[in-house]
């Protein structure tokens, strides 16, 4: 592997605090914020807006949409058919 080619890969923590959810895992992404986890190690910490937490098709919240009932709707509005 060459030399000063490829980003710092490190140790990282990724929160969601939306749902309260943060996990460590190793990334070239860097934050200026630390935090100190649970083997009393400090890691830089990213802040993510959403994760698998609080997603909503990971969740089991995901609406469905009625695609069928839209194009009736469409369909009777705009006279096609």
């Amino acid at each position: 592997m060459q030399q000063d080619k490829h980003p710092d890969y490190q140790p990282v923590v990724f929160r969601d605090r939306a749902a309260g959810y943060a996990f460590l895992t190793r990334s070239t992404a860097t934050s200026d914020q630390t935090i100190e986890w649970d083997d009393g190690e400090t890691y830089p910490v990213v802040d993510v807006e959403i994760s698998s937490e609080s997603h909503p098709f990971y969740t089991g919240r995901a609406r469905t949409v009625d695609s069928e009932g839209r194009v009736a709707a469409f369909e009777r509005r705009y006279g096609g058919g």
